[in-house]
């Protein structure tokens, strides 16, 4: 009937009226709690990283007090610390990035030094690895594609003899055509095995002229985990390399549609969903900023 409210409006009406009233409270009871993904949103530390370098612990707690679940480390020599100090201030650490080379650029067969990676997340009660960028000597070919996939899939069978599902995080430069007109996301995605998944950023695949919500359709049981970062409008799509600095934005704050990102999530299986943003004047500001957001939208 006309006069009732659907769901999401009368939560989205709640929590501005919340935040309006409080603004300073934590967004957490804001968030709809027919959506897990926003009652458990993780934030990408690699967002904060230059907080993290003069204070673990006061970014940490910065990132809870603003009503993120859960967070994903990026290595560092800090990593142990991050993923301590969030568990201390009730944050989950499900997921981390990790030195990609342990797997693209293997010291041994046996891929050693990435098994130490995953004894070390077994260690910390972690669920997924993931595979963050390739060098750009690493993915001039189609070629090159392939023997990143037949190593990662090797890789992934060795997380997952220990319960870590292994993914590959995307960027835009693997949507740029090749020789042969094939891209290196087509590669990944014909030679990647069943047990090898991608964490898809929604941002990288829309500077790549993609659409994020065609993608993930396409990838239906694929994608093991999403980052959630928006585009600047009136940037000429595609930008394979070179993004300025301000194309990252808040979510909400540029063009790409989130509500849409987030229903399908579930339906295609994706695990968890984290903000990130790679480059921002007032990284804190922003990761507040994308979060209330996520509580209004």
């Amino acid at each position: 009937m006309a006069v009732l409210m659907n769901r999401r409006r009368f939560f989205h009406a709640t929590a501005v009226s919340a935040l309006a009233l409080t603004p300073s409270a934590p967004l957490l009871a804001a968030l709809a709690p027919d959506d897990r993904y926003r009652a458990a949103i993780g934030l990408q530390l690699y967002t904060l990283r230059n907080e993290m370098a003069k204070d673990v612990e006061g970014t940490i707690k910065a990132v809870a007090e603003a009503g993120y679940k859960q967070v994903e480390p990026y290595r560092s020599p800090q990593t142990a610390d991050m993923i301590k100090m969030a568990k201390e201030h009730g944050m989950a650490v499900n997921s981390m990035h990790f030195d990609w080379n342990t797997v693209v650029a293997p010291k041994d067969e046996a891929m050693s030094d990435f098994q130490k990676t995953v004894d070390e997340a077994k260690g910390h009660g972690l669920s997924h690895l993931v595979i963050p960028y390739l060098d750009a000597s690493q993915r001039k070919t189609p070629d090159d594609y392939k023997k990143v996939a037949a190593h990662a899939n090797k890789a992934a069978a060795l997380a997952k003899a220990s319960g870590i599902q292994l993914a590959y995080h995307n960027h835009s430069f693997e949507f740029e055509p090749m020789a042969g007109g094939a891209t290196g996301f087509d590669v990944l995605i014909a030679e990647f095995s069943p047990g090898m998944k991608f964490e898809l950023d929604v941002f990288w695949v829309k500077a790549g002229n993609v659409e994020p919500v065609d993608l993930m359709k396409r990838l239906r049981g694929r994608v093991s985990q999403l980052h959630l970062k928006d585009l600047k409008a009136g940037l000429a799509l595609p930008i394979y390399a070179n993004m300025p600095a301000d194309g990252f934005k808040e979510l909400g704050a540029g063009i790409i549609p989130m509500e849409p990102i987030i229903k399908l999530a579930a339906d295609i299986g994706v695990d968890h969903c984290h903000v990130e943003q790679d480059q921002s004047p007032d990284a804190l500001a922003s990761v507040r900023q994308s979060l209330k957001y996520l509580a209004t939208m």
